[in-house]
């Protein structure tokens, strides 16, 4: 108990910047990906009505179904140019000046979201969505840089994972304000759209109190007494000598190479399989089915038989439960590993939704199988938060050296913002298409990506950078010399 406080004690500066981080680029992104649920019949009448005033003739059906999938699908537009930026804005200017820089924009898409109507253009909407996109695209992956480069190891992973606990809330209250009791009316559709500029200005007012990221500091600018400093305001002196020494080897085995580009990362052959462990679960966050339910929630509720006027209140029974599960999954990362978490989820999130297309055919036949497949989608869900959702969010920070960790968060972002385009994109038309059989993509992709991460990947929990990079090592060399050793690996990093 007296270790547990002291604890809490020592860092309990790095559990507040945790929390401003989080109200940031991750609680917003949860919070975007869930509030357009709501307004959706408003937003819709709002570009008839504005149509009709231009063009004195009612916007035809077609248009008005590609206009809102635009307004969908371009946040994903801009989380993709905010993630490319992620590889450039935080090393020039470094995380804390970029995730200020970053609030700006999210004030000024609110803004922009507040007087769409007053001003009678749903251009305004788009540019909104566009500009929150880049804001959260920036965000996330900055936020996650930051974080994991103010942890300590021992508490690296739970810490970034609550980059993931702060998403699954950000949706669970983006579906609470935009019930019709709250926000979701036709009077406050626009200020429903404009919640994500309160919590951009409480992380830039907040965040001016903060020190930059103490591995930055060290590894990138070599201001050892300012990491010390940053260090000491963070964590105390308990756990310093050794971070500082896991920094320095860490810096050595770089040998003082400037930061990577993306072509860097995805030519060289010594991150290779670091490359393959990243991109393939990242995609599959989008590809694994979890986001098409969000995004077309009152769809599939409708196909499985459910009420209109429940369809609210079982949407927040879905944040719900992804936030609890992300809750757990935090307690279980540094015991069960991230290999486990994620390959087991996986597996199971596709075995499950087989069951959930099989059943989907037999919603007519018997009044109890609405209710089953119901259940299946909160177990999916469930399943998602425990496993591929938070773990993750850990792999950029788990599986690459400084100079190569802000190109794979750019890799990452690409991959996940592409995916979740062409899920808010096409994932309508893949409903209309095949019908209850449209679950069966998501299921190819749950079953592949989970047998990957169990059959190929190292487990990554309680090892310093070095130690995970000689790991993948034997992958990436594995028609070398079986017992690669570090001096061999800073060779290896050099392209």
């Amino acid at each position: 108990m007296k270790d547990t406080l002291k604890e809490l004690m020592n860092y309990w500066r790095l559990y507040v910047l945790t929390l401003v981080l989080g109200i940031g680029g991750s609680f917003q992104y949860g919070i975007q990906v869930s509030i357009l649920a709501s307004p959706a019949e408003h937003i819709q009448s709002f570009v008839n009505q504005t149509w009709l005033g231009r063009y004195e003739v009612p916007v035809e059906e077609s248009t008005k179904m590609l206009i809102w999938s635009f307004i969908v699908s371009v946040f994903s537009i801009g989380g993709w140019l905010g993630a490319i930026h992620s590889g450039t804005l935080p090393v020039v200017y470094g995380r804390k000046k970029a995730l200020l820089i970053n609030n700006i924009v999210a004030i000024v898409a609110a803004l922009l979201m507040t007087l769409s109507r007053v001003a009678k253009s749903f251009e305004m909407i788009l540019l909104g969505r566009l500009l929150y996109g880049y804001n959260v695209g920036l965000g996330l992956s900055v936020h996650l840089m930051y974080l994991g480069e103010s942890s300590p190891k021992k508490m690296r992973g739970f810490l970034t994972l609550t980059s993931s606990i702060f998403s699954a809330f950000g949706k669970l209250v983006g579906a609470i304000v935009g019930i019709r009791e709250l926000m979701g009316t036709d009077d406050m559709w626009p200020y429903l759209l404009a919640v994500s500029g309160i919590p951009a200005l409480l992380q830039f007012l907040t965040l001016l109190c903060f020190p930059e990221a103490p591995r930055y500091l060290y590894i990138d600018k070599g201001d050892e007494e300012g990491c010390k400093k940053a260090l000491r305001w963070l964590w105390g002196e308990d756990d310093m000598k050794m971070e500082l020494e896991d920094m320095s080897k860490e810096r050595d085995a770089t040998h003082g190479q400037k930061a990577k580009t993306v072509c860097d990362v995805l030519r060289s052959r010594s991150v290779r399989w670091q490359l393959l462990a990243l991109v393939i679960p990242c995609a599959g966050v989008q590809l694994c089915g979890s986001t098409a339910l969000y995004f077309y929630a009152f769809d599939i509720f409708c196909q499985a038989g459910v009420p209109k006027d429940q369809m609210h209140y079982l949407t927040i029974g879905l944040g719900a439960t992804e936030f609890l599960a992300i809750s757990l999954c935090s307690l279980l990362i540094d015991r069960a590993g991230r290999k486990k978490l994620m390959g087991i989820g996986y597996i199971l999130m596709g075995i499950i939704m087989s069951v959930l297309t099989i059943s989907l055919y037999f919603k007519d036949y018997y009044l109890w199988v609405p209710y089953l497949n119901i259940s299946l989608i909160f177990f999916v869900i469930c399943i998602y938060g425990v496993g591929p959702a938070g773990v993750s969010m850990t792999l950029p920070a788990d599986l690459f050296l400084q100079a190569w960790r802000p190109s794979a968060y750019v890799i990452s972002g690409t991959v996940g913002w592409v995916s979740l385009f062409f899920i808010g994109m096409f994932f309508p038309f893949v409903v209309d298409g095949l019908g209850e059989s449209c679950f069966l993509i998501f299921v190819t992709y749950c079953i592949i990506s989970g047998t990957f991460m169990l059959c190929f990947i190292p487990e990554t929990k309680d090892k310093t950078m070095v130690e995970i990079m000689e790991d993948f090592n034997k992958l990436n060399f594995k028609d070398r010399e079986s017992n690669i050793k570090t001096k061999n690996f800073v060779l290896a990093t050099k392209l």
